[in-house]
């Protein structure tokens, strides 16, 4: 058995929102710049602490 597959998720990485504190797990869209991502949401993006 293969230890990733497709629709498998428990295999990406994950962080923690800044703001609301829920996991957000990586996506294909945050590829080049995963370092940077700190909220969740762009409704959580407006809510950050200064």
């Amino acid at each position: 058995m293969k230890t990733t597959h497709k629709g498998n998720k428990s295999f990406l990485p994950s962080k923690i929102c800044v703001v609301c504190k829920k996991e957000m797990t990586w996506r294909k869209s945050w590829a080049k710049n995963w370092k940077l991502v700190k909220y969740c949401s762009e409704a959580c993006r407006k809510k950050k602490l200064p």
